[in-house]
């Protein structure tokens, strides 16, 4: 079993920057592709980026458009954590922020998008943006 803490949620303005951290129990971390969706009230969630499993020093990152150019995901497996950087924040990127990771992929190259993808899910952290 996979537990899944996410820390780094906020207030913020809008223009400011965070960055998310979800720290990742058991062995098996690098050989999980790990992701982050979010859900903003009355939507439902939605994917945001993620980061393929560990292949040598290449990793596969993808992001919804939204985002492109905004956030960096970025996992250290040292410490069995992903990040999410996010910069240049918007009021509509307000949502409580979910830490996913799938089951252990032999595929170094696969970044999966959709939630049914993935196994394991953090409690969420709030992100706020003020306009």
């Amino acid at each position: 079993q996979v537990q899944l803490v996410e820390s780094g949620g906020g207030l913020v303005q809008t223009g400011g920057s965070l960055r998310l951290s979800c720290a990742a129990s058991g062995r098996t971390f690098g050989s999980r592709a790990m992701g982050w969706f979010r859900q903003a009230p009355g939507k439902e969630r939605e994917f945001v980026a993620a980061i393929s499993r560990s292949g040598g020093n290449i990793h596969y990152v993808d992001y919804e458009d939204s985002v492109k150019g905004r956030f960096t995901i970025s996992r250290d497996n040292a410490k069995n954590t992903v990040y999410l950087q996010m910069n240049s924040l918007k009021p509509e990127d307000t949502a409580v922020y979910y830490c996913a990771g799938t089951a252990v992929y032999s595929d170094t190259k696969k970044i999966p998008r959709g939630y049914y993808e993935y196994n394991y899910w953090g409690q969420g952290t709030q992100v706020t943006v003020s306009s």
